[in-house]
């Protein structure tokens, strides 16, 4: 399979901080699971317009519509979102991909529903149903014959990455919030996280991956997790301008509303040699020494975000990122659904984050086990091993 539609590329710029420490993580996650104030997330199956699609002449448009909730990604909308894209795949000239409410583009899946599910029998079959479907819709979007333009103006996190990163067209605003915060719930990062983060410039990607670490508005574009930068407000010209573009010279119209003399900075660009310098390292345990000897306010912020996440997910998602820098979009959505798969347990370190954080809130986290010494690599490495033939993701 020839590789997805990614350009990814780094911005020459210069510093203006480095932003947030697990607190901020633990904000990424609540967002990534869109639950409403007290907690509750609405029926997946009852919404009919949780995603509303729209034919306009030679265009389609999708728009995520459960504003209450950061427009989380559920089962119900991946079972709209993929016919149409098949059906507009043949139809055409270009699919624009955006949301309602200025918060959100959508800030993930709801992981809690999925993590609960795991109470009642049946519950692992439930988690991967709705991998299956989420992923097999990735690949859809990373292999799209016509322009797929995503319009990631809020938080754009998890499952809102797998429905704009892998596409020809994303285009961040300066409200994009965007972050991969997986490994604080005992995940890895998915949806295709194992393609394009390494893909990123040097060891920008891991550290990524690693830390949850969020990224805002034109860093977002800087990083090269978008491909343009347009204002918020000028979204709708935009738009406008799309559709009656017949599919045309679309980069060329993308760049016009984009800020004149533009040249943004990189939060990160400070710091970018000592992310490749200490991420390049063959495990975490040697990542958290290579930056013990750095020593850097940078650096113990990193390690004291690190030493919060799962021990299992870091050094999963470590592997994992390594492969998927070999691997197509399509291996790598395989490996990541044997990896979901086998984090699908009551007991593991899943179900334990999303107690932890989004449960019973107490932010307290029992992993198991609970230090990187005590991982056992044969553990490791059964987590990557091919599942049943009546599982496996077949895309």
């Amino acid at each position: 399979m020839s590789m997805s539609n990614i350009t990814f590329r780094l911005s020459k710029t210069t510093a203006i901080r480095s932003a947030g420490w697990f607190n901020a993580r633990i904000m990424s996650i609540h967002s990534s699971a869109t639950l409403a104030e007290k907690g509750e997330i609405p029926s997946d199956s009852l919404n009919e317009n949780d995603v509303l699609i729209e034919n306009i002449k030679d265009s389609g448009i999708l728009t995520l519509n459960r504003p209450k909730v950061l427009n989380a990604l559920n089962l119900s909308m991946v079972r709209k979102i993929y016919p149409a894209l098949k059906e507009w795949e043949a139809s055409k000239n270009l699919v624009i991909v955006k949301a309602t409410g200025e918060k959100a583009f959508c800030a993930g899946g709801d992981v809690k529903t999925l993590a609960l599910a795991l109470n009642n029998s049946g519950g692992k079959k439930v988690g991967q149903e709705f991998f299956r479907a989420e992923y097999t819709l990735n690949h859809l979007i990373g292999t799209y014959k016509r322009p797929y333009i995503a319009l990631i103006n809020g938080i754009t996190m998890g499952g809102g990455v797998g429905l704009s990163v892998h596409g020809k067209y994303r285009i961040a605003t300066e409200n994009t919030l965007f972050a991969m915060p997986e490994t604080a719930i005992g995940l890895v990062p998915d949806v295709g996280g194992t393609f394009f983060l390494p893909r990123l410039n040097g060891k920008l990607g891991c550290y990524l991956g690693l830390t949850g670490h969020r990224l805002k508005g034109t860093d977002v574009l800087a990083a090269g997790i978008a491909t343009h930068y347009v204002p918020s407000e000028r979204l709708g010209d935009l738009t406008n301008e799309l559709l009656e573009s017949n599919g045309n010279n679309i980069s060329e119209i993308i760049k016009k509303y984009q800020p004149d003399n533009f040249n943004p900075e990189f939060s990160l660009q400070p710091y970018l040699k000592q992310i490749d310098k200490c991420f390049s390292a063959p495990n975490v345990q040697e990542i958290i020494q290579r930056l013990e000897s750095d020593g850097s306010d940078w650096a113990v912020n990193a390690i004291k975000l690190l030493k919060q996440m799962s021990p299992t997910s870091l050094t999963v998602t470590l592997q994992a990122i390594e492969k998927g820098s070999q691997l197509s979009l399509k291996e790598c959505l395989e490996m990541e659904f044997r990896l979901v798969s086998a984090a699908l347990t009551k007991d593991g370190d899943y179900y334990e984050g999303v107690r932890a954080l989004l449960v019973d809130k107490d932010k307290k986290p029992m992993w198991k086990p609970a230090q990187l010494s005590e991982i056992s690599q044969k553990a490791i490495e059964a987590r990557f091993a091919k599942l049943p033939d009546e599982e496996e993701l077949k895309l």
